[in-house]
Protein backbone atom coordinates (compact mmCIF):
# COMPACT_ATOMS: atom_id res chain seq x y z
CA UNK A 1 0.00 0.00 0.00
CA UNK A 2 2.88 2.50 0.58
CA UNK A 3 4.43 1.52 -3.12
CA UNK A 4 6.95 4.37 -3.78
CA UNK A 5 6.88 5.21 -0.38
CA UNK A 6 8.30 2.31 0.70
CA UNK A 7 10.99 1.71 -2.14
CA UNK A 8 12.28 5.07 -0.93
CA UNK A 9 13.26 3.09 1.96
CA UNK A 10 14.11 -0.30 1.17
CA UNK A 11 16.14 1.17 -2.04
CA UNK A 12 17.87 4.14 -1.08
CA UNK A 13 17.29 3.74 2.73
CA UNK A 14 14.95 7.12 2.88
CA UNK A 15 12.79 7.88 5.85
CA UNK A 16 9.82 10.13 4.07
CA UNK A 17 8.41 12.45 6.78
CA UNK A 18 5.02 12.41 7.48
CA UNK A 19 2.40 14.22 5.48
CA UNK A 20 -0.96 14.04 7.19
CA UNK A 21 -4.40 12.39 6.65
CA UNK A 22 -7.74 12.88 7.45
CA UNK A 23 -10.67 11.01 6.14
CA UNK A 24 -13.28 12.71 3.65
CA UNK A 25 -16.35 11.63 5.54
CA UNK A 26 -15.91 9.45 8.51
CA UNK A 27 -14.86 11.99 11.70
CA UNK A 28 -13.40 11.39 13.66
CA UNK A 29 -10.89 9.96 11.12
CA UNK A 30 -7.78 10.89 10.83
CA UNK A 31 -3.74 11.30 12.68
CA UNK A 32 -3.72 12.69 16.52
CA UNK A 33 -0.75 13.50 18.25
CA UNK A 34 0.79 11.29 21.11
CA UNK A 35 2.80 11.82 23.51
CA UNK A 36 5.84 10.32 21.79
CA UNK A 37 4.32 9.77 17.93
CA UNK A 38 1.69 10.23 16.02
CA UNK A 39 -1.37 6.98 16.22
CA UNK A 40 -4.45 6.99 13.52
CA UNK A 41 -8.19 6.55 14.96
CA UNK A 42 -10.68 5.49 12.13
CA UNK A 43 -14.24 5.98 13.66
CA UNK A 44 -18.03 6.09 12.04
CA UNK A 45 -21.17 5.54 13.26
CA UNK A 46 -22.80 6.23 16.79
CA UNK A 47 -21.88 2.71 18.77
CA UNK A 48 -17.68 3.52 17.67
CA UNK A 49 -18.10 7.43 18.62
CA UNK A 50 -19.40 6.38 21.91
CA UNK A 51 -16.56 3.41 22.38
CA UNK A 52 -14.48 6.45 21.74
CA UNK A 53 -15.25 9.03 24.09
CA UNK A 54 -15.27 6.13 26.65
CA UNK A 55 -11.98 4.95 26.06
CA UNK A 56 -10.48 8.77 25.74
CA UNK A 57 -12.35 9.57 28.90
CA UNK A 58 -13.48 12.51 27.67
CA UNK A 59 -17.46 13.58 28.87
CA UNK A 60 -17.36 16.45 28.02
CA UNK A 61 -16.06 16.01 23.97
CA UNK A 62 -19.06 13.44 23.85
CA UNK A 63 -21.94 15.52 25.61
CA UNK A 64 -20.69 18.42 23.13
CA UNK A 65 -23.86 19.43 21.08
CA UNK A 66 -21.32 20.53 18.65
CA UNK A 67 -20.22 16.35 17.63
CA UNK A 68 -23.77 15.15 18.71
CA UNK A 69 -24.06 13.64 15.18
CA UNK A 70 -22.13 12.61 12.34
CA UNK A 71 -22.84 15.69 10.45
CA UNK A 72 -22.37 17.99 13.03
CA UNK A 73 -19.04 16.07 13.97
CA UNK A 74 -17.74 16.58 9.97
CA UNK A 75 -19.35 20.29 10.25
CA UNK A 76 -16.96 20.94 13.45
CA UNK A 77 -14.29 18.56 12.60
CA UNK A 78 -10.97 20.46 13.34
CA UNK A 79 -12.64 21.59 16.19
CA UNK A 80 -13.35 18.16 17.63
CA UNK A 81 -9.83 16.70 16.13
CA UNK A 82 -8.67 19.33 18.42
CA UNK A 83 -10.27 18.33 21.88
CA UNK A 84 -9.36 14.82 20.44
CA UNK A 85 -5.88 15.33 20.41
CA UNK A 86 -5.78 17.15 23.37
CA UNK A 87 -6.27 14.02 25.18
CA UNK A 88 -4.00 11.51 22.99
CA UNK A 89 -1.00 14.14 24.08
CA UNK A 90 -1.10 12.31 27.14
CA UNK A 91 -0.26 9.19 26.60
CA UNK A 92 2.56 7.22 24.23
CA UNK A 93 1.36 5.90 21.31
CA UNK A 94 1.39 2.58 22.53
CA UNK A 95 -0.33 3.17 25.49
CA UNK A 96 -3.50 4.43 23.48
CA UNK A 97 -3.62 2.07 20.66
CA UNK A 98 -3.69 -0.69 23.83
CA UNK A 99 -7.00 1.34 24.83
CA UNK A 100 -8.79 1.85 21.98
CA UNK A 101 -8.03 -1.68 20.86
CA UNK A 102 -9.40 -3.15 24.10
CA UNK A 103 -12.38 -0.65 23.72
CA UNK A 104 -12.88 -1.79 20.08
CA UNK A 105 -11.89 1.41 18.44
CA UNK A 106 -9.44 0.75 14.83
CA UNK A 107 -6.26 2.49 15.13
CA UNK A 108 -2.89 1.80 15.05
CA UNK A 109 0.61 3.64 15.07
CA UNK A 110 1.67 6.50 12.72
CA UNK A 111 5.46 4.89 11.30
CA UNK A 112 8.30 6.20 9.66
CA UNK A 113 9.76 4.06 6.56
CA UNK A 114 11.93 2.45 8.94
CA UNK A 115 9.47 1.68 12.15
CA UNK A 116 7.39 0.50 9.16
CA UNK A 117 9.87 -2.56 7.77
CA UNK A 118 10.66 -3.25 11.49
CA UNK A 119 7.04 -4.45 12.57
CA UNK A 120 6.86 -8.03 13.72
CA UNK A 121 3.59 -8.09 11.46
CA UNK A 122 5.79 -6.67 8.01
CA UNK A 123 8.81 -8.80 9.27
CA UNK A 124 6.56 -11.87 8.99
CA UNK A 125 5.03 -11.57 5.85
CA UNK A 126 8.35 -10.64 4.61
CA UNK A 127 7.81 -7.50 2.87
CA UNK A 128 11.38 -6.70 2.31
CA UNK A 129 12.41 -8.99 -0.58
CA UNK A 130 16.00 -9.39 -1.43
CA UNK A 131 17.48 -8.90 -5.14
CA UNK A 132 20.84 -9.24 -6.19
CA UNK A 133 21.18 -5.84 -8.89
CA UNK A 134 24.02 -6.17 -11.37
CA UNK A 135 25.77 -2.46 -10.44
CA UNK A 136 24.82 -1.82 -7.06
CA UNK A 137 24.77 -4.77 -5.67
CA UNK A 138 22.52 -6.41 -3.13
CA UNK A 139 19.36 -4.67 -1.69
CA UNK A 140 15.53 -5.21 -0.39
CA UNK A 141 12.37 -4.34 -2.48
CA UNK A 142 9.19 -4.29 -1.33
CA UNK A 143 7.84 -7.88 -1.41
CA UNK A 144 4.20 -8.54 -2.11
CA UNK A 145 1.85 -8.49 0.35
CA UNK A 146 -0.48 -10.95 -0.76
CA UNK A 147 0.55 -15.13 -0.15
CA UNK A 148 -1.26 -18.02 -1.80
CA UNK A 149 -1.26 -21.14 0.44
CA UNK A 150 -0.20 -23.38 -2.24
CA UNK A 151 2.27 -21.16 -4.22
CA UNK A 152 6.30 -19.79 -3.12
CA UNK A 153 6.84 -16.86 -4.27
CA UNK A 154 9.83 -16.82 -6.45
CA UNK A 155 13.05 -14.90 -5.92
CA UNK A 156 12.74 -11.58 -7.43
CA UNK A 157 15.01 -9.76 -9.72
CA UNK A 158 16.02 -5.93 -9.71
CA UNK A 159 14.89 -4.34 -12.60
CA UNK A 160 16.17 -4.49 -15.62
CA UNK A 161 18.34 -1.93 -17.14
CA UNK A 162 16.86 -0.34 -20.30
CA UNK A 163 17.55 -2.59 -23.53
CA UNK A 164 18.29 -5.21 -21.45
CA UNK A 165 16.37 -7.51 -22.78
CA UNK A 166 15.24 -6.10 -26.06
CA UNK A 167 16.88 -8.69 -28.37
CA UNK A 168 15.28 -11.46 -26.29
CA UNK A 169 11.95 -9.74 -26.50
CA UNK A 170 11.99 -9.63 -30.30
CA UNK A 171 13.62 -13.04 -31.06
CA UNK A 172 10.75 -13.99 -28.82
CA UNK A 173 8.67 -12.22 -31.14
CA UNK A 174 9.83 -13.38 -34.16
CA UNK A 175 12.38 -11.48 -35.46
CA UNK A 176 15.59 -12.64 -37.36
CA UNK A 177 19.12 -11.89 -36.40
CA UNK A 178 19.59 -9.57 -39.37
CA UNK A 179 16.40 -7.85 -38.80
CA UNK A 180 17.43 -7.14 -35.21
CA UNK A 181 20.74 -5.75 -36.49
CA UNK A 182 19.04 -4.06 -39.10
CA UNK A 183 16.68 -2.10 -36.20
CA UNK A 184 20.07 -1.19 -34.24
CA UNK A 185 22.10 0.18 -36.85
CA UNK A 186 19.19 2.24 -37.96
CA UNK A 187 18.97 3.51 -34.50
CA UNK A 188 15.89 2.14 -33.46
CA UNK A 189 16.88 -0.01 -30.51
Amino acid sequence: MLDFQAARWTVAGEVAPQAGNNHPTSIPTGVFKTSDGHINIATTGVAMWDRLCEALEAPGIHENPGYATGELRSDNRDALNAEIEAVTVTKTSADWIDILEAAGVPCGPIYQIDQMFADPQVQHVNMEHPVEHPDLGPMNLVGQAVRMNRYEPKTGMATPDRGQHTEEVLTAAGYSEDEIAALRDGGVI
